[in-house]
């Protein structure tokens, strides 16, 4: 016979029961509330099960690659055999940027074009597809609902970006799985993606920021604190435009000459007026420095010389991204003058600025060390005779110092000036690349490199190659007529063949020893002055 449990006891078992029934429900709730809210708007996979969307917003699409069918028409434009539209305008950028923009919250991001209406963002996992749905008609063309056409977009993603990479890493060498975004900003893993962020100055980008964070937290302290590093959130960037197949015309047949006109024509050419603009300011500033300096060093005791010399000169001697990271840890945060320059309105890291003090730094060193060997090679005597006349070293300076030493302080100063076009590491470092503001020549060559521009990048190769050409050119050139007048080259060739026949005729009369080395002194009679010095003896013995 069983033994009937107190009712207490009966009791107390129900309530434990209950409990955990109630728990049981309350954890499974939590965690599909935690699923919902972290699963990606993303919706591009090989099963329809993958899809987190709503119903209808998009289907299971088939992402097949088939490169046989699309037609690269361009540098950036591809079309596909049998589809309504086409790319345009392809673009994909490998490096980004965690500074903050202007009107816009601190993160990683990345640039694309303002009228780009796609994005395709390489993530440590996968890549992240984002189409805007209402540009150019897609709607009307099916990409989001036929498998047919989001095949063919996809084979023409691959195809543009194997195109671009620069035989780096591709799309299709990694096979990663696409996701077909439906919102703007969706969160994958730790990361927030935003497809769709835009500065103060319309400048659009796709940033990563960390998913822990709201945007109004979104500070530097803050993304340090998480301890994540927001660039290797996206490896890389493509977009482009989605346009109408009509829109794309096949390459036309043009000559060599048009192409080459069209080609240059669709270059941007701010970087050319950013490196000149910035060239011109930093040589007027080195130039008046280095020759202060070159002219103090001088006169200095030889002690404090040696010290002297060595400050000035080893910018020269410096990696250019050592002498970079000096200016940004001075002029930063991190310093009491950054702070002060900050609290009182004035930035000078990454701004048009920071470039001209980047390629000052850079080039005053040849100023100074071109003007500094100039001015000790002139004679001491001659300058210590000017002195005895009562000139001031103001005066010495700018009449025997200067003009004695400026052969040498010119083609200092135009190497100075090269050297300032050609600066890259101190002012990528420095002053960041920003088109149209900081971003020069060499750093365009680079950053059209990594974004698969080769012809671009080609293009200002030759301009600065054709640049510094003429700038030894003109040095040699100028070097050459100097030397020339010195040794009296121009004179003689300016005179006729009888008078070279007489100059070359032996001369009867002796010369002085500044004559026979070619030199233009007044020609002196030795017999007259022997006879004079002999005069003088006899009348000075005669007075003893």
């Amino acid at each position: 016979m069983r033994c009937a449990r107190p009712y207490p006891q009966m009791m107390l078992l129900r309530v434990r029961a209950y409990a955990l029934a109630l728990l049981a429900v309350l954890v499974c709730c939590a965690a599909s509330a935690c699923f919902a809210t972290a699963a990606p708007a993303c919706a591009w996979g090989d099963e329809a099960g993958e899809s987190a969307a709503a119903p209808g917003e998009v289907a299971a699409l088939d992402t097949s690659y088939v490169p046989d069918n699309v037609e690269f028409l361009s540098e950036g434009a591809a079309r596909f055999e049998g589809v309504p539209f086409g790319i345009s305008a392809f673009e994909r950028i490998a490096k980004g940027t965690q500074r903050a923009g202007e009107g816009m919250p601190a993160g990683y991001r990345i640039p694309i074009q303002a009228d780009a209406n796609f994005a395709v963002v390489r993530t440590p996992e996968q890549a992240l597809v984002y189409v805007d749905q209402g540009a150019a008609g897609l709607k009307d063309s099916g990409l989001t609902s036929t498998p047919e056409h989001a095949s063919a977009f996809w084979s023409m993603v691959l195809t543009l970006d194997e195109a671009g990479s620069m035989s780096g890493p591709t799309l299709t060498e990694e096979a990663p799985k696409p996701l077909l975004c439906t919102r703007s900003t969706v969160v994958v893993g730790p990361y927030r993606y935003r497809f769709d962020a835009e500065d103060a100055d319309g400048n659009r980008y796709v940033t990563v920021t960390p998913a822990a964070l709201a945007e109004h937290e979104l500070t530097p302290d803050m993304i340090r604190a998480t301890g994540l590093d927001l660039g290797d959130g996206a490896r890389w960037v493509d977009s482009g435009i989605v346009v109408p197949a009509t829109g794309l015309a096949g390459p036309a047949s043009q000559s060599a000459l048009d192409q080459a006109l069209s080609f240059v024509a669709s270059i941007d050419m701010r970087p050319l007026w950013v490196s000149l603009k910035t060239g011109v300011v930093a040589l007027a500033i080195s130039f008046v420095l280095g020759l202060l300096a070159a002219w103090r060093v001088m006169g200095t005791s030889s002690r404090l010389k040696g010290v002297l010399d060595s400050v000035f000169t080893i910018p020269m001697v410096l990696p250019p991204t050592v002498c970079g990271f000096l200016l940004l840890m001075l002029f930063g945060n991190s310093t009491a003058m950054g702070r002060w320059l900050v609290e009182h309105g004035i930035e000078v890291v990454f701004t048009w600025q920071a470039a001209v003090i980047a390629a000052v730094v850079v080039s005053f060193p040849l100023v100074y060390r071109t003007a500094l060997g100039a001015f000790e090679g002139l004679d001491a005597s001659m300058l210590d005779a000017a002195r005895t006349l009562g000139w001031s070293e103001w005066r010495i300076f700018r009449f025997i110092t200067l003009p004695l030493a400026w052969p040498s302080i010119a083609a200092g100063t135009v190497l100075a000036f090269a050297r300032a076009m050609g600066e890259f590491g101190c002012t990528l470092f420095f002053a960041g690349n920003y088109a149209g503001i900081t971003q020069t020549i060499p750093i365009a060559i680079y950053f059209e490199w990594m974004g698969g521009n080769t012809d671009v990048a080609l293009f200002w190769v030759v301009v600065v190659i054709a640049f510094s050409f003429l700038v030894v050119l003109g040095i040699n050139s100028y070097t050459a007529r100097q030397q020339a007048y010195r040794t009296g080259a121009p004179a003689r060739a300016r005179r006729g063949g009888a008078a070279r026949k007489r100059d070359a005729a032996p001369s009867a009369r002796p010369l002085d020893e500044i004559d026979a080395m070619g030199g233009d002194a007044v020609r002196i009679d030795q017999r007259a002055l022997a006879e004079l010095l002999a005069e003088s003896g006899a009348d000075g013995n005669g007075g003893a």
